[in-house]
């Protein structure tokens, strides 16, 4: 965040500065920098791939080979190298390896998680909302999709998970809104 004087400020700035007077906290305002101001931004939002768990990888497999050549490489009287790198060096293999077979390519966006689960549910969707987890110890992604069906007070409401790999519904729960809608209606 960047700090900026409030609109009109700035000669008061300039002359708390010139005076070495720090100035008061009205006089800051905060403001995002233009590249990260998401309000005036127009258009698609791509989820991040989940296959980017790959570079790190291969970058720990990287690492790790180097941390158990060192101490193979290095003299026996080397002070700051010990078995610890080698221990290091297999954890860092442990988890790189990790990370390639968790890097799954998301091939499922959430328009299409949002069809497949219109297609379970079987009521007409109204508000509907998507959110990637990762389930299992492989992290396989799965989209969680919240549906409430297409009346002013919902009547009924489901949550189908649709697997991001190959866009199978692994789970659908349907139910009766039991939400109060009835204060809310215009």
């Amino acid at each position: 965040m960047t700090q900026e004087p409030a609109a009109g400020d700035e000669a008061g700035l300039a002359g708390a500065a010139a005076a070495g007077a720090a100035p008061s906290d009205a006089e800051v305002r905060d403001r995002l920098p233009d590249n990260l101001d998401a309000s005036g931004y127009v258009g698609p939002y791509l989820f991040p791939n989940n296959n980017r768990r790959r570079i790190a990888g291969v970058l720990y497999l990287l690492i790790g080979a180097a941390a158990i050549v060192v101490p193979l490489a290095a003299d026996s009287d080397a002070v700051l190298i010990n078995g610890g790198f080698i221990a290091g060096g297999i954890g860092l293999i442990l988890f790189g390896l990790y990370c390639l077979q968790a890097g799954w390519n998301l091939a499922v966006d959430e328009n299409d998680a949002l069809v497949s689960a219109t297609r379970e549910v079987g009521f007409p969707v109204g508000h509907a909302s998507a959110q990637l987890a990762w389930r299992g110890l492989r992290s396989r992604p799965t989209w969680r999709i919240l549906l409430y069906s297409n009346e002013p007070s919902p009547t009924s409401r489901g949550l189908v998970l649709v697997d991001g790999v190959d866009g199978g519904v692994v789970g659908c729960f349907v139910e009766d809104n039991p939400e109060d809608w009835t204060g809310l209606d215009a």
